[in-house]
């Protein structure tokens, strides 16, 4: 069956920088769109950004345009997000997800990881 199984979560110092991967298997990776959520203490859960199955399309919420950097190798069939310059805000748990379907912006994603925690002190 499908999995995403992220990794690469930690703490870092604000201004810092982590990379998150996301691995699948059981999917056909390459036909997914892909995208990253996070989800702080207390608050909804939000988009991060998104890529497309070609990576010839980006998405990023405002907050974390300029700072965060997504790609995938559909070889390797991973998705990953480079974190630059964090911010304590940028704290939450991290879940990936996959997606059949064309926009990245949507909350309908079909499969998700079990997320892992980032951790950005001041």
């Amino acid at each position: 069956q499908a999995q995403l199984v992220e990794s690469g979560g930690g703490s870092v110092q604000a201004g810092g920088s982590l990379r998150l991967s996301c691995s699948a298997s059981g999917i056909t990776f390459s036909s997914y769109t892909m995208g990253w959520f996070r989800q702080a203490p207390g608050k909804a859960r939000e988009i991060v950004g998104g890529i497309s199955t070609s990576s010839g399309t980006t998405y990023y919420t405002d907050s974390v345009k300029g700072r965060f950097t997504i790609s995938r190798d559909n070889v390797k069939k991973t998705v990953y997000l480079q974190m630059n310059s964090t911010k304590p805000e940028d704290t939450a748990v991290y879940y990936c997800a996959a997606r059949l379907g064309t926009y990245i912006n949507r909350d309908d994603y079909n499969y998700w990881g079990q997320g892992t925690q980032v951790t950005v002190s001041s």
